[in-house]
């Protein structure tokens, strides 16, 4: 390839998935604990990978907690 010439052209990456769980037709069915930890998710997504792996585990032990309570119930 000739100097100065540009190379190929970046792949074009998706971005992040949709959050699921957010539509406006399953309020009734929403959990403040779990919609907090799938954003906690979402936001972890910018932070360095030792700060994601803090944010996984706290999202994922929520995430257990809830189910159990609601197992319960």
């Amino acid at each position: 390839m000739p100097a100065g010439s540009p190379g190929p052209s970046p792949v074009a990456r998706p971005g992040p998935p949709a959050v699921v769980g957010f539509d406006d037709d399953v309020d009734d069915v929403r959990h403040p604990a779990v919609d907090a930890a799938v954003r906690a998710m979402a936001n972890a997504e910018g932070l360095p990978p030792a700060d994601q792996i803090a944010q996984y585990e706290a999202a994922y032990q929520t995430l257990r907690e809830t189910l159990a309570t609601i197992d319960q119930a």
